[in-house]
């Protein structure tokens, strides 16, 4: 069943628990539309190598892990990102999370794709601690971007956020908040300052969510009616 979220200019796949096949289909079939004539041979090797790489891997909901970078691959297809990056977004969690490693990535998908699997690696183990003063998010966003040498990075950081975000459910209700926090504080400035405001309103949305219920409740409610009425 599909997460219900507010419309504000939503965008990919939100349904739960879909098969992987018919992601990676919808997944092509986006990237064909702004690349018509693009060699796709590159996505598809990245794809077979994260299935196998996370083969027997499951995410907190229970469902395959490798739904998660194909998600997240798809948000960056919406973003029209070139093929590296996606790429990139299928093996986010390759190196991290299997025996692949970084030679191995440059190996198989040259310098650009394993320059980006690596950085957004790096940004992973950036810790927050929302318990702190204000200074310490501004900080880390500033580390957040510099240590990101190419923009891609950041952006494939977000697309990884935004799923996680939509999945955030399956967590404790104590990481809820703090993953919501997180994202507020971190992610969601981050997606302002590159413009990408179709991340940022959905992270908003998504955090609220978790962090103020009733608020988010009672706003779903009032856009309802609102689309009812226009209907």
């Amino acid at each position: 069943m599909a997460d219900v979220i507010m419309d504000r200019g939503h965008f990919g796949s939100i349904a739960e628990f879909q098969d992987p096949e018919q992601l990676y289909a919808e997944l092509i079939e986006k990237v064909r539309k702004y690349h018509p004539s693009d060699d796709i041979s590159m996505i598809e090797k990245a794809y077979a190598t994260a299935l196998n790489a996370h083969e027997g891997q499951q995410r907190k909901s229970g469902e395959p892990y490798i739904i998660h970078p194909l998600c997240v691959a798809i948000i960056l297809a919406d973003l029209e990102m070139d093929k590296e990056t996606i790429a990139a977004g299928l093996l986010h969690d390759v190196v991290e999370d299997t025996i692949m490693t970084s030679e191995d990535m440059e190996k198989e998908f040259g310098e650009d794709v394993a320059a980006l699997v690596d950085g957004v690696t790096k940004l992973s183990k950036l810790q927050y601690h929302g318990d702190k003063m204000e200074f310490q998010a501004d900080n880390l966003r500033k580390m957040f971007l510099a240590m990101a040498k190419d923009i891609r990075v950041i952006i494939i950081k977000l697309a990884d956020r935004l799923h996680n975000m939509r999945t955030l459910k399956y967590q404790p209700e104590t990481k809820q908040v703090e993953i919501a926090k997180e994202t507020l504080d971190i992610y969601s400035p981050i997606a302002q300052r590159l413009g990408i405001s179709r991340i940022k309103v959905e992270l908003d949305d998504l955090s609220l969510k978790y962090l103020r219920p009733d608020v988010y409740e009672d706003l779903k409610e009032k856009i309802a009616q609102k689309r009812s009425e226009r209907e």
